[in-house]
């Protein structure tokens, strides 16, 4: 447990524990879903990934864009957090895709979503895969905005 957050090996898409759980993830800003987390979420549940592309479709007239939040109910207690935090896909020249003031505005939102459900949060290291991100400058959003907010948060290392 380091800051409120306790770390477990497992799958994030089977989240331990009783009640309400909402498992959170990072999407990218172009509406592409196909590498990474998103594939073991699509293994699961097909709403997500159907939420949303629809989402990134009609963005013209929604609030789709870095740091937006989106939940999708996939069972009776359990829900999917799509949060863009990533600009782009691919590392290059301009640094990695992730973007950190996303994801801390991203966990402010879903904190509040958390609390009205009453639900813990459960998430793999978020960021931290094919956006290139590092959990050294995650975890203190996730600390700050989830933990720091009385939200239960639990994240998971795929063996």
């Amino acid at each position: 447990m380091t800051g409120g957050i306790a770390y477990v090996r497992g799958d994030a898409t089977t989240p331990l524990g009783k009640g309400p759980k909402v498992i959170a993830h990072v999407c990218n800003g172009l509406g592409g879903w196909g590498k990474g987390f998103v594939l073991a979420v699509s293994r699961r549940w097909a709403e997500p990934e159907a939420a949303y592309r629809r989402w990134h479709r009609e963005r013209a007239r929604n609030d789709f864009g870095l740091g937006a939040v989106q939940i999708v109910q996939v069972q009776r207690l359990v829900w999917v957090a799509n949060m863009v935090g990533q600009h782009g896909i691919r590392t290059g020249s301009k640094g990695v895709p992730v973007r950190y003031e996303a994801i801390g505005t991203a966990l402010g939102t879903l904190a509040e979503r958390a609390r009205e459900l009453g639900a813990s949060v459960h998430m793999p290291r978020i960021g931290c895969g094919l956006a290139g991100g590092t959990w050294a400058r995650v975890e203190p959003l996730v600390a700050e905005r989830l933990a720091g907010a009385g939200v239960a948060v639990t994240v998971y290392d795929h063996d």
